[in-house]
């Protein structure tokens, strides 16, 4: 929103928040799939509008509805968000949480560790290849880590000292700065670009191995993505693949907080009282936060 990408809410008091968990206290008539007391996520696109020609598709409920859907239901964009002690939130586009699952682990995974996985999963790896990730931060935390805990060995790449030990700790057997460095090492069959930097993404494709993929799940939608010379010259004969990920299906959120519940991927957050959320906004702009700001009412 401060750049301009997305816009501001139109309704006011304008109230933002797109990763939301927390308990159900009231239910409006008619709702039958949810009841007091439930503990409940409300997920970035809570619904779509139902008549467009995207709707009439009857697609999942996923993140392509918030750039095809004529009128989509965005929490915090379109309809109001999280920063509230309380929400109005459609039924429909709630997800039960697991036994278990704190609130303030299931916020994150509701928007960076569903599209980490989703990246995860579309990049579909094989037995035996090799799964890269690019970027340690709120995404790149949970894509090493889903890696790791899925069997594939993994590889982190960073330009951050201070992250590297960090990316061993969170599963990866091998860190590497850019995308020379990685083809050095042997390259990767797939690569998790979580970062914001599109020059970053296109580098360690140098480290791309014949018949791999990319998956971009974090891009700066200002800057350009343009292969460089010496990878865009092989890329195509190659065989390799770049693909693009958002919020894919509530089934694969569900695998998500589901992993996360059972322990073997940990969320890196920090927790913030009602008081301190302008010391958040300010601290995650910075990017002092490691790595999700989680605010409780």
């Amino acid at each position: 929103m401060t750049r301009g990408v997305i816009p501001f809410p139109p309704f006011s008091p304008a109230v933002l928040g797109h990763e939301p968990a927390g308990e159900v206290v009231a239910v409006g008539p008619g709702v039958t799939n949810r009841r007091v007391g439930d503990r409940v996520g409300v997920p970035w696109i809570q619904g779509t509008c139902g008549h467009c020609d995207h709707c009439a598709r009857n697609l999942p409920l996923s993140g392509l509805a918030a750039i095809r859907c004529a009128a989509p239901a965005m929490t915090g964009i379109t309809v109001p968000g999280g920063q509230a002690e309380y929400l109005v939130a459609r039924a429909s586009g709630t997800v039960p949480l697991p036994d278990g699952l704190s609130f303030s682990d299931a916020a994150p995974t509701l928007c960076a560790g569903y599209t980490a996985w989703c990246a995860f999963r579309k990049a579909d790896p094989r037995p035996f290849e090799r799964v890269a990730v690019l970027g340690i931060g709120a995404l790149g935390h949970f894509a090493v880590q889903f890696a790791a805990t899925s069997g594939f060995e993994t590889v982190a790449i960073t330009r951050s000292d201070d992250k590297r030990e960090l990316a061993r700790e969170l599963g990866a057997s091998l860190v590497v700065g850019n995308g020379e460095e990685l083809a050095a090492a042997g390259g990767a069959d797939v690569i998790v670009a979580t970062g914001s930097s599109n020059a970053a993404a296109a580098d360690s494709m140098r480290g791309l191995r014949p018949g791999g993929r990319i998956v971009l799940a974090g891009m700066d939608p200002l800057e350009p993505f343009a292969l460089p010379p010496d990878v865009s010259g092989l890329f195509f004969a190659l065989d390799q693949k770049v693909l693009g990920v958002t919020h894919e299906d509530p089934r694969q959120l569900a695998e998500a907080l589901e992993i996360v519940a059972s322990g073997r991927v940990r969320p890196m957050v920090e927790l913030f009282t009602a008081e301190q959320v302008a010391d958040a906004a300010a601290r995650v702009a910075k990017g002092e936060v490691r790595f999700t700001a989680v605010v409780s009412y």
